[in-house]
């Protein structure tokens, strides 16, 4: 079986670009035992190949896909240009220029940003938590490399530090030259950047309660990166908030990741140190089915009590839960030139979908069993 075009053979994990000069009808992948496989839907069986891995071709645009595991889905962008084709450190970095969506990042084969759709992940991901505290002055982004998340922190006058800490500067430099309107705050001298693990830098005794919100704009949980879907970073990042802090981090797809959300919303709030723990979603084409979400975290002022599992049911649990909660914006926009993210859009960012809300429900009292104290025979019941 033969290539259409000759080219070359680089890492990653479920990406594949498509070229080819002569058949433009090339547009779709599958994964057979872990390798991708390519056709033309001409069926000539010339055209028919496979490779170990992703091929990149240089040749007339055809497409990109990228698959979504484990459902088998793809999604297909027409390819006009590649821009940029580089292995960092850390990760392989294409940028190209799409026919639909602009200029478009991949990290390791996962679209990072376009041009057309990412305020709807940029805005949201920064203004839910910012819009839920009243005086933000000192932020903490984890990754966000592009610099989105840094832009949108500025929209809040009372911002004065913004921290970032993104262990690839190449991401940083690709994005500058190729992303211009979305790293345009990397030159505001309010930002502060920490080239290096951020699961590292958190647990620093100098951040310990210094920032008023953390924004974890991270990759998907693979490699280096799962370290930080799991409740002990949210455990670090509870460390490092001030009394009244707020938290989002990047909380994948409810329809692929239904599990692995249900299990982290559960897992950061058996830690007992926030007040609230939250899934919020927004749509954006581009990102794995449509759909992306949020894990929303707010720490207690100084004096409450985090409203742990023990004491949910309780009318004062239930008192401080509202007003720590993140899902009511406590400041409006006003004239910040935003383009998805409103007030009404905060609040709806809530409201999820039934199958979901069983799925956390379930989740939780599946962990209520887990923890629930043994009766002692002949012991009174307390409820």
């Amino acid at each position: 079986m033969q290539r259409p075009v000759e080219g070359y053979v680089a890492r990653s994990t479920g990406l594949r670009i498509l070229w080819s000069r002569e058949h433009a009808s090339l547009a779709w992948a599958a994964v057979e035992h872990s390798r991708p496989t390519w056709a033309s839907r001409s069926g000539d069986p010339d055209m028919w190949g496979q490779c170990d891995e992703y091929c990149l071709y240089h040749a007339r645009i055809l497409s990109y896909c990228e698959l979504i595991n484990p459902l088998g889905s793809a999604l297909a962008l027409e390819v006009e240009e590649i821009l940029h084709d580089e292995h960092s450190k850390y990760q392989h970095v294409v940028v190209f220029q799409s026919k639909s969506f602009g200029k478009v990042l991949l990290l390791d084969g996962v679209i990072q940003i376009t041009d057309r759709d990412e305020m709807a992940y940029q805005e949201m991901i920064a203004h839910i938590p910012l819009f839920s505290h009243p005086n933000p002055e000192t932020v903490l982004i984890v990754g966000g490399g592009d610099g989105g998340v840094i832009r949108e922190c500025f929209k809040h006058k009372s911002v004065k530090e913004v921290h970032i800490c993104e262990i690839d500067q190449m991401v940083i430099d690709v994005s500058k030259k190729y992303f211009p309107k979305i790293a345009m705050a990397w030159d505001d001298p309010r930002v502060k950047l920490h080239c290096g693990d951020a699961a590292e830098y958190i647990q620093r005794p100098e951040n310990f309660g210094r920032f008023d919100v953390i924004i974890s704009d991270t990759s998907d949980p693979v490699g280096p990166a799962a370290a930080l879907f799991e409740p002990t970073f949210y455990a670090n990042m509870a460390r490092a908030l001030k009394p009244g802090g707020r938290i989002a981090t990047q909380g994948e797809s409810m329809w692929n990741d239904l599990e692995l959300i249900c299990r982290l919303v559960e897992g950061v709030k058996s830690l007992g140190v926030f007040s609230s723990v939250e899934y919020a979603t927004t749509q954006i084409p581009t990102y794995p089915m449509g759909q992306i979400g949020f894990i929303v975290c707010a720490k207690p002022e100084e004096g409450e009590e985090a409203a742990g599992r023990v004491r949910k049911a309780d009318d004062e649990a239930k008192a401080v839960t509202a007003k720590a909660s993140c899902r009511i914006p406590v400041r409006r926009v006003t004239d910040e030139p935003m383009e998805y993210y409103t007030s009404e859009l905060h609040e709806a960012a809530f409201v999820l979908p039934r199958f979901l809300v069983r799925a956390l429900e379930e989740a939780a009292a599946k962990s209520e069993g887990a923890v629930k104290k043994p009766r002692v025979e002949g012991e009174q019941s307390q409820e």
